[in-house]
């Protein structure tokens, strides 16, 4: 079954700073949410998919097993040495058959795991949110966490209110790993991504989910990409990028901007670099 993008995790260290920073992009941030485990997070939603900024801000909280280890520990870890996007979320009908899925093709990490926790509606309102999560791992990208999401409370999540932005975005475009040799992660890709055929090009391989692009491409074709360097892949391939549709360059132009974000324009997409992205690249164009 073929999965699309669900969200990415950009893990950082001051959260505030992280909301500020979208807010300054032009998107509508939601509101701080815990999970038991001590991790915080703020969301930012497109249609289908969302950002989620995220820290370990009660790191007394973390246990040994389950969303505590694979969730958490992978994040605080994550972070004492990096900022950055840090784990990708595919969309799940049924985390249970994507476990045997995974366990199938040898990347499993666990049985699905459930959790839930209270929200924030705009207007302040309390509800419940659940997600069962599958997780699976690449060897080649031990910086890397990758899971399926399936969400139990969908109706209570997506908002159309947070997903009306300034700068215009309106959707995923697609997300983009950076390795030595992207043939190594063909096996993996395609069983994380229940898509068969990948596209296999000079610069790398591709999956064409039904919510957005997912690339592995080495570092020459990612600066040939986005104008800038790599990340260090010296440990592993990294997830470097997130790509961006919006509806008008202008309207997203203005309101980085406003927001004093430093941007480059570079092959059709306004990308803002990791030293202002907080270790991600973040590549916008037009729809």
């Amino acid at each position: 079954m073929s999965r699309g993008l669900d969200h990415v995790v950009h893990a950082v260290r001051d959260l505030d700073a992280a909301a500020a920073f979208y807010r300054r992009l032009g998107f509508t941030v939601g509101a701080r949410n815990a999970h038991p485990w001590g991790t915080h997070n703020h969301i930012v939603q497109l249609p289908g998919f969302f950002v989620e900024l995220l820290t370990v801000a009660e790191p007394d909280r973390l246990g040994h097993d389950g969303f505590s280890a694979l969730f958490g520990t992978f994040n605080r870890i994550f972070l004492k040495s990096r900022e950055g996007l840090s784990f990708l979320m595919l969309e799940s009908r049924d985390a249970e058959a994507d476990a045997r899925d995974f366990s199938a093709a040898g990347i499993a990490v666990s049985p699905a795991l459930r959790f839930e926790r209270e929200g924030s509606a705009p207007d302040g309102s309390k509800l419940t949110v659940g997600f069962s999560l599958a997780f699976a791992r690449d060897a080649g990208a031990p910086a890397i966490g990758f899971a399926t999401c399936c969400q139990h409370h969908p109706e209570n999540f997506w908002n159309p209110t947070l997903q009306r932005h300034a700068n215009g975005a309106c959707a995923i475009a697609g997300a983009v790993i950076v390795a030595e040799n992207p043939s190594d992660h063909h096996i993996f890709l395609s069983a994380f991504t229940g898509e068969r055929e990948l596209n296999a090009t000079s610069s790398g391989i591709a999956a064409h989910t039904p919510r957005g692009e997912l690339q592995i491409m080495d570092g020459r074709a990612f600066q040939s990409h986005f104008g800038i360097p790599p990340p260090d892949i010296a440990a592993g391939a990294r997830l470097a990028a997130l790509r961006f549709a919006v509806r008008e360059r202008d309207a997203l132009v203005a309101a980085l901007e406003a927001g004093a974000v430093p941007h480059i324009l570079h092959m059709g997409h306004v990308v803002v670099a990791p030293q202002a992205a907080m270790g991600a690249t973040l590549a916008f164009a037009a729809a």
